[in-house]
């Protein structure tokens, strides 16, 4: 069995008395004391999170902006310096090889941040189709910890650390300053749903950063939290996870992002000939979110029912919400199954399925 893999905050986590378990190959905090008291106070006040397992790329040269829009479904020609641009990218076939974020630092510098699972298998992608472009691609995972403060009171506390002028940094924008004396890309992100900064800095300064957001943010209300509430609040918002929403065999377009996907966007790009195939025939099936009003979990891989109890599709995430107080979760269902009355089978009780579109909760981002 191969050792895990730790983030520079390992330690710290273990002295807050957090629970570690083996996530994508690293030693990651799932709890620290209850995963629907981090979720609350996420929603309430704001949450620390270690999320250094991500991965870092730098793509620079005088093609990088054209390979980047070649490599992925959303229109990098829209970015400018200081810009965020959150898109898929896709094999031949439409499937996804990972969902990524964009950073435009100047127009022939950009930064990637790519899931923690996926480091290799994005890479060894990215190279590939880097090919024949004037572009340089540099793999930075071990140079960056990332930290991420999200709740309503996250600006307020990471504000109180820095003289960046975060009231002028726009949802999906970023700066670079200073935050506790130590130099951070301060981006407007998240994947919680709600308003807050993800931190990305050296690795050997984590562990101070850390415990300057935790001092300043625990009068007001600042909690450390777990990958448990992590995955229950994205849920909550509606944002897929790879794997789970999108994964090799389910596009952009049958999981309901069609927003990333700009076919129409100056040249061709990875998977437009299956997503322009898909969009204009129609898929066969496509990504459905639901709640249940019963508090049982309906895990995922569970066979969803159409109403002659045949199965027409299967649970891809389900979770506890703990603002609702309800089972939600998300399903892969075909496309006429999507307009008919679901359900799914627990234990032998059948649970009726109330789609909804996402997010579930009420969220307020700048």
């Amino acid at each position: 069995m191969s050792e895990l893999q730790r983030t520079p905050l390992r330690d710290f986590h273990a002295a807050h008395g957090a629970r570690l378990v083996d996530f994508a190959g690293w030693e990651m905090p799932v709890q620290y004391r209850s995963i629907l008291e981090e979720h609350k106070a996420v929603r309430r006040a704001a949450g620390l999170f270690d999320v250094s397992h991500m991965g870092e790329v730098d793509v620079k040269g005088p093609e990088a902006g054209k390979f980047l829009n070649h490599l992925v479904t959303n229109d990098v020609a829209r970015l400018f310096p200081g810009r965020v641009l959150y898109s898929p990218m896709c094999y031949a076939n439409g499937g996804v090889v990972d969902d990524l974020l964009v950073y435009m630092r100047g127009p022939e510098d950009y930064f990637l941040c790519i899931n923690a699972g996926n480091i290799a298998k994005d890479l060894a992608w990215i190279r590939a189709q880097a090919a024949g472009f004037a572009v340089t691609i540099t793999d930075r995972c071990e140079d960056y910890a990332l930290l991420a403060v999200q709740g309503p009171r996250a600006a307020q506390i990471v504000q109180s650390l820095t003289g960046a002028k975060l009231g002028l940094v726009k949802y999906y924008h970023f700066v670079e300053g200073t935050v506790a004396g130590i130099h951070c890309l301060i981006s407007r992100t998240g994947y919680t749903g709600e308003d807050g900064f993800e931190l990305y800095h050296a690795a050997g300064d984590a562990v101070p950063l850390a415990e300057a957001l935790l001092a300043a943010g625990a009068p007001l209300g600042l909690e450390l939290v777990g990958l448990g509430a992590r995955d229950s609040l994205r849920l909550e918002a509606g944002y897929p996870l790879y794997g789970h929403e999108i994964t090799q065999d389910i596009s952009p377009l049958t999981a309901g992002l069609g927003w990333t996907v700009k076919l129409e966007k100056g040249g061709d790009f990875n998977g437009r000939s299956a997503l322009l195939e898909e969009k204009q025939k129609g898929g066969s099936h496509r990504v459905v979110f639901f709640k249940t009003g019963d508090r049982r979990i309906v895990r995922a891989e569970t066979p969803v029912l159409g109403p002659d109890g045949a199965t027409v599709g299967r649970v891809l995430s389900g979770t506890l919400s703990p603002i609702l107080n309800e089972a939600i979760g998300s399903a892969l269902v075909t496309t006429a199954a999507a307009l008919q009355p679901l359900a799914v089978d627990i234990r032998g009780t059948k649970i009726s399925l109330q789609l909804v579109k996402p997010p579930f909760v009420e969220l307020k981002k700048t």
